[in-house]
């Protein structure tokens, strides 16, 4: 299932760039390999931004725990690993256990 459905251009309710179209383990991976100012640049002005960085990478390791299939995922969660904030490697730790 897509995040996003075809809206009428310029609708307030339209996906952003960095999500439209994307199924829930590529947007995961996408998410993981972002860093603060690509994760600013592509919430500017959007609720997303509460979560904070940190706590989106945190969710989109599970969803790749619990859904991620290919070899390109594996390598994003080991990429994750090496993250400054504990939660992140924590969980990417936690996805990579899964997937054995």
């Amino acid at each position: 299932m897509k995040f996003s459905q075809e809206l009428a251009a310029g609708s307030p309710f339209a996906a952003r760039e960095f999500i439209a179209g994307k199924d829930a383990v590529t947007l995961a991976s996408d998410i993981l390999a972002l860093d603060q100012a690509a994760f600013s640049a592509a919430f500017r002005k959007s609720p997303m931004k509460r979560s904070r960085l940190a706590g989106l990478q945190r969710n989109a390791a599970v969803v790749l725990g619990n859904n991620g299939t290919t070899t390109d995922d594996v390598d994003v969660l080991f990429r994750a690993q090496q993250d400054d904030e504990p939660l992140v490697p924590e969980h990417a730790r936690w996805a990579l256990a899964r997937r054995r």
